[in-house]
């Protein structure tokens, strides 16, 4: 949960850096791919625990 949040706080910080400042705009593609990453990582683990229970 905490390797979440810190990838959300990183992305949303290159967002604004790239959308503010120009001529950084690469910026805020890598904000949005490591937002998208974030989203991926947190379903593999969120699908990996409910894997785990068995079924009653």
């Amino acid at each position: 949960m905490a390797l979440f949040l810190f990838l959300l706080l990183v992305a949303v910080a290159l967002g604004i850096i790239g959308f503010v400042i120009e001529g950084l705009f690469y910026l805020l593609i890598i904000g949005v791919l490591v937002f998208l990453g974030a989203l991926v990582l947190s379903g593999v683990r969120l699908g990996r625990r409910r894997g785990s229970r068995p079924a009653r």
